[in-house]
């Protein structure tokens, strides 16, 4: 049996998303459609956020909201170790500093972390709702409220996600959301969304990515060229009408993962579960021992895995500058060494989940 890691084509394969691509190139309103509004309004209403708006990338809200909130050369804003390398790109590209904090047993920020790295310099944080879990919202929202911080929530890998309550990109002061193929809500090439409850914010980032432009012919001040195409937004507003299935398909995918595996600890970890949290398992992921090796038996028996990632952030060679050595996050640089993404998308069948389960167990002896 060969079980994809991911299905991209059958999102497109009844060809109802073509079809409605197809009908803009009658109409040519390829930059700020009405399409690109009204996908606008319905992601504002499933994120629980007053506005949202369109853009090139994820990466770009999340420098489009530092940028409007105000953070530039000199300061620094926190976030995690263990993200895509987008997250800190994007602090960089302020001219801010990242600065990092260890993880808990969740891949999460650590809040006991975040509280002792603020220092006067600090501006802002960006906890990473990663693999479809949120991170602790509370906590984190306490730490920041006290020292007077900036909330920026990477939601890239968490549309729908939940927690006590709120729903990811509504808590802080902006979410920022990825809409990359691979994500849960994905187009056909890049896109991205930024969330906020603020009217002022909202406005500042709609200025600043259209060039700064108020109208047509009047700039209010240098901005730049982040706009999400029309014709993604298309593909987005029809994706958006599966969403609520597929999240459930992969939350049903996960329980499964999470009861026919976990009675291999220690050899395998599930993904931990905390109460009052949904998890939306844009990833699904174990910790595992001799991952590599299980990797290349699993692969060799047809079943794709991916590492989400294998070298943390401060690892890179990008970040040497940053002064942070190997032993600066244990627990991070640990949890790379074993962690391991299972296949966990919408269209696995319950075959395709025994098989993996299967051949898991095939290797452990168990």
């Amino acid at each position: 049996m060969h079980v994809k890691y991911m299905d991209l084509p059958r999102q497109f394969e009844d060809g109802t998303i073509v079809a409605r691509v197809m009908e803009e190139f009658k109409r040519c309103q390829f930059v700020l459609g009405p399409q690109v509004a009204e996908f606008e309004r319905r992601f504002a209403r499933v994120c629980g956020a007053t506005h949202a708006l369109g853009l090139n990338s994820g990466t770009d809200a999340l420098f489009l909201a530092l940028r409007a909130l105000g953070v530039r050369g000199g300061d620094e804003v926190i976030t995690a170790p263990n993200s895509f390398v987008a997250t800190a790109g994007a602090i960089v590209m302020t001219g801010a500093t990242p600065v990092f904090v260890d993880v808990d047993a969740e891949y999460l920020m650590d809040p006991v972390g975040l509280a002792d790295a603020v220092t006067s310099r600090t501006r802002a944080v960006i906890p990473v709702h990663l693999n479809g879990n949120p991170a602790d919202m509370r906590a984190i929202g306490a730490v920041a409220a006290r020292r007077g911080l900036h909330v920026i929530e990477d939601c890239a890998q968490a549309v729908g996600a939940v927690v006590d309550g709120k729903v990811a990109g509504s808590i802080g002061a902006a979410g920022a959301f990825s809409l990359f193929p691979l994500k849960n809500l994905g187009v056909a090439g890049d896109g991205g969304m930024l969330t906020t409850s603020s009217g002022e914010l909202a406005d500042r980032v709609r200025l600043l990515r259209h060039h700064g432009l108020r109208n047509r012919d009047e700039c209010e001040t240098w901005g730049y060229n982040s706009r999400l195409d029309t014709i993604q937004a298309i593909v987005a507003d029809a994706v958006l009408d599966t969403l609520e299935r597929l999240t459930e398909a992969r939350i049903k995918n996960a329980a499964f993962y999470d009861a026919a595996l976990a009675d291999l600890a220690p050899d395998v970890v599930v993904p931990p579960r905390r109460t009052g949290v949904r998890q939306v398992f844009h990833l699904y992921v174990v910790q595992a021992e001799s991952r590599d090796r299980l990797r290349e038996f699993l692969e060799a028996r047809g079943v794709e895995t991916k590492i989400h990632y294998p070298i943390p952030i401060h690892l890179q060679k990008a970040a040497q500058g940053l002064g942070y050595k190997r032993g600066a996050f244990p627990v991070c640089e640990a949890q790379s060494e074993r962690i391991v993404s299972l296949p966990v998308h919408e269209y696995l069948t319950e075959g395709e989940r025994q098989y993996v389960v299967e051949r898991i167990r095939e290797f452990y002896g168990r």
